[in-house]
Formats: structure tokens, sequence, C-alpha cells
């Protein structure tokens, strides 16, 4: 979990990133999202059920998206066809 992703899932679902953070270090930690609804009110800013699915579902894509574009700089790497502005 970055700060980039908490800053995009908060803009994206316009939740507070204190929100955010707070539900992603609880699902990072092992807890459920019904769990997290019911009995961690306090740490959530009390976010329903839907909206932490919606935090985790989040997250999940954009390490997928992390992951897949450290893949393709490696490739192009291999290549030797990396230039800066594709690094970046």
């Amino acid at each position: 979990m970055s700060d980039l992703h908490v800053k995009n899932i908060s803009t994206s679902l316009n939740i507070d990133k204190g929100q955010v953070l707070n539900t992603l270090k609880l699902l990072n930690g092992g807890a459920t999202i019904p769990f997290i609804s019911r009995y961690r009110k306090e740490l959530t800013g009390s976010l329903d059920e839907v909206q932490i699915g919606e935090i985790d579902k989040l997250n999940k894509y954009f390490c997928q998206l992390d992951k897949r574009k450290e893949t393709i700089i490696a490739s192009i790497t291999e290549q030797e066809k990396l230039t800066p502005d594709l690094e970046d």
C-alpha cells in the first residue's frame, strides 16, 4: 500500500485519506469487511461494507497495475530500449 494508492482511492471514492489508510491497515492485517464495518467504526469513520469493499477492490487493482508496470519496465530494460521518458 503506497501513499499514491491511498490518495487515488480517496479521490476516486470521495473518502478521507485517513479513513482509507486505516481501512487498508485493517484489511492488510487480516480483518474481514463485515468485521471492520461492524466493530471498527471508530477507525474507519463509520464506513459501510460497500465502501470498505470498494476500497479493497481499488487497492487490489492498483497493486496489480504496479506489478504489471514493473513487468513491462523489466521487459523493456532487457531489450535495452528503456528511456527516461518511459521509466516515468
